[in-house]
């Protein structure tokens, strides 16, 4: 097991936001993506990396920057949503950001960063991604359908006192994450119009299909949503089945 921790320089008069990472084997992509963090204009960032025990330079490029990193480990994890239920553990910020390895900051981020004064809102914006930006103020339909991109949203802490991943999903946890926090009385959703993300679109969550959530997915948004939201969800379920959609968008 390798760990860092150190004290950033930062304006302690600002929040601090706490912005994790989660790696493995991400050599490749880790410095640009810390390197655009640096770039934030927001005084009080504080980066948190957990990383599953890589085998490339990604342990290296971690040593190499531990200096403007608030805490780092490397061990063995079972996944993702594990490794993000640890660095919550280990953030100290009042807010909480997700960031891919692969993925870039936009200097929207901090203009959201400075908007963050609900202590009982979950903010969210927008990201670059595939050739656009996405994905503005979502309708509660639209939220439950097809959700909000992960790195669009900046999470209170205090969320993380009574809420974790479910690690069965191995992919979308996230997704199966915000559904239940939809009927938390004690939080709301709120957008904010910046762009603050490039989202690289070919990671795991592009690419391949969450079969246990799949399988939760209805049960879950009529818990959280209700029987007018689950019966529209269900009657364009079917209707993209009879029409024999592969890629239904319902």
């Amino acid at each position: 097991m390798l760990t860092g921790q150190k004290s950033l320089n930062v304006d302690s008069t600002a929040d601090k936001v706490s912005v994790i990472i989660v790696t493995y084997n991400a050599a490749a992509t880790l410095q640009a993506c810390l390197d655009s963090i640096y770039k934030q204009t927001y005084p009080n960032i504080e980066i948190v990396v957990i990383d599953g025990k890589s085998t490339d330079d990604t342990v290296a490029i971690l040593e190499a920057n531990s200096s403007r990193i608030g805490y780092w480990k490397s061990e063995p994890d079972s996944g993702i949503y594990d490794a993000m239920n640890k660095a919550t553990k280990k953030a100290t910020g009042k807010w909480v950001y997700f960031l891919g390895a692969d993925d870039a900051l936009l200097p929207g981020f901090s203009d959201l960063a400075y908007d963050l004064k609900d202590n009982s809102a979950i903010y969210y914006s927008n990201v670059w991604a595939e050739g656009a930006k996405r994905s503005g103020e979502l309708s509660t339909y639209q939220f439950a359908k097809v959700g909000i991109y992960h790195q669009a949203m900046i999470y209170p802490a205090s969320i993380f006192a009574g809420h974790n991943f479910d690690t069965k999903y191995r992919i979308s946890a996230d997704f199966a994450f915000n559904l239940n926090l939809y009927s938390d009385k004690a939080y709301h959703f709120l957008y904010k119009d910046h762009l603050i993300a490039n989202f690289n679109h070919t990671g795991i969550s592009g690419t391949q299909i969450d079969v246990p959530f799949a399988k939760d997915k209805s049960g879950l948004i009529l818990k959280n949503f209700g029987f007018k939201i689950w019966s529209r969800y269900i009657f364009r379920m079917i209707k993209s089945k009879i029409k024999g959609d592969k890629n239904p968008r319902i």
